[in-house]
């Protein structure tokens, strides 16, 4: 049972990588920015930037992709799901107005969405890249 312990399957690192690669990414992007920017006219914006959602974004392709070529496709999807939702979670829970959790749920639900949909595409272009024939694999 100890051994088990220390050396985790390799099934296990496709969930825990991406999940731990999302809380990490999260505070990279959007863990320092937390004040909202007022505008001439009142309104307000923020506390992000749509450059930092976008490096988030764009920075979890690695490990999902990572994750995605496993061979578990749950791995990306759980992982990278759990890891924005909880740092999410933990980010916002000091709003006063309790509306976090609102905002937490709609990230948990389009993550799950994103993740999903960008993990099968993902393995469908691996699994396609390896077949054989096609034009690519056609001689004459």
């Amino acid at each position: 049972m100890n051994r088990r312990l220390a050396n985790p399957s390799p099934d296990l690192w496709a969930y825990l990588v991406p999940a731990l690669a999302a809380l990490v990414l999260w505070a990279a992007w959007l863990g320092w920015d937390q004040h909202h920017d007022v505008h001439p006219d009142g309104s307000t914006t923020g506390p992000y930037t749509a450059w930092q959602v976008a490096g988030l974004v764009l920075t979890l392709l690695a490990p999902l992709y990572w994750a995605a070529s496993r061979p578990s496709i749950a791995g990306p999807v759980v992982g990278i799901t759990a890891g924005l939702t909880v740092a999410a979670a933990y980010d916002w829970s000091d709003d006063s107005s309790g509306l976090f959790a609102i905002g937490v749920a709609m990230l948990m639900v389009g993550s799950l969405l994103a993740t999903t949909a960008s993990t099968l595409v993902i393995t469908a272009v691996k699994r396609h890249g390896r077949g054989t024939g096609g034009a690519t694999g056609a001689t004459t």
